[in-house]
């Protein structure tokens, strides 16, 4: 027999009871916009290039840019295309960059809990030590936002086997962390049920630009390509979530911007047709629907 995790049932693709999104929609998009911060000379971080000997000043300065410059740049797109964004943020970047924070408070964005940094996993930790990590992030978040976070996201999306407890246990409602669906599906806890909202790995510009080195052009196309697909497969009729996963200092980048301003216009010109919305209200949603309409745990 082999090990599960027993978080959900198996539920096939067809068979499934249909629903719709807000104003008939049968596809939902959130842009998931991802502010984070680094340890300088230790811990874990993406590349630009192969780094030398701590501290690795080129990949720490690339990555900064972001928070200093990228994030703005891509505020500036999101205002200039009315797109809302789900904000996962280390609560490290309350004290590094509260301003940032504090714009996308007043754009109104949702904040995602993203652990504490990107240096660091929490899936290597004891569960008191990931449970104190969940709850010191969560307090910052807290205090500065006025209200808990509701969702989260682990840095590098790395789970224990104890995480969806711990988190159901903190009063989180929704996970980003598992990509296994289409559509949101509930997960089991030792206490109240966990929805996972499908998070994006291949729309994604980490893997796409940092690991398989996909040029702005071809990320581009691929945010256009997933979005025309799914629209075309939601005539059969089952609701779908388009996740698309950004991280500042890698779109922030002027050229990549300019390429990724043309992708998300186009999602943006097609909003009559789909519900743009953050993964807080897709789980609003999908929450206030008749039990056994969504499957999982």
């Amino acid at each position: 027999m082999l090990k599960t995790h027993g978080r959900y049932d198996h539920h096939p693709w067809r068979g499934r009871a249909g629903y719709v999104w807000p104003g008939g929609a049968r596809l939902a998009v959130y842009l998931g916009v991802n502010l984070e911060h680094f340890a300088f000379g230790e811990g874990l971080g993406a590349e630009l290039a192969p780094g030398g000997p701590a501290p690795d000043v080129l990949n720490f300065a690339w990555r900064d840019y972001g928070n200093r410059v990228g994030a703005w740049r891509l505020i500036e797109t999101l205002d200039e295309l009315a797109l809302p964004a789900t904000v996962l943020a280390n609560s490290a970047m309350y004290d590094l960059a509260p301003a940032l924070l504090a714009a996308h408070r007043d754009r109104g964005d949702e904040t995602v809990g993203h652990g504490r940094t990107n240096s660091e996993r929490q899936s290597v930790l004891p569960p008191a030590e990931e449970r104190a990590l969940i709850a010191e992030a969560t307090a910052v978040m807290t205090r500065a936002d006025g209200l808990a976070p509701r969702g989260w996201l682990s840095p590098w999306i790395a789970e224990s086997h104890a995480t969806p407890d711990l988190l159901a246990e903190a009063g989180y409602r929704y996970t980003l962390n598992w990509c296994s669906d289409d559509a949101p599906v509930w997960h089991r806890t030792t206490g109240q049920k966990l929805l996972a909202i499908p998070y994006p790995q291949e729309v994604n510009d980490i893997p796409a630009i940092a690991v398989r080195r996909d040029g702005a052009e071809q990320f581009a196309r691929m945010i256009i390509d997933d979005f025309d697909e799914r629209l075309r497969q939601t005539r059969d009729g089952l609701p779908q979530v388009m996740g698309i996963a950004l991280h500042p200092y890698i779109v922030g980048q002027p050229y990549r911007m300019r390429a990724l301003r043309r992708a998300l216009a186009h999602v943006a010109a097609n909003r009559e047709n789909i519900w743009i919305c953050t993964a807080g209200q897709v789980f609003d949603h999908v929450n206030g629907l008749p039990p056994g309409i969504v499957p999982g745990g």
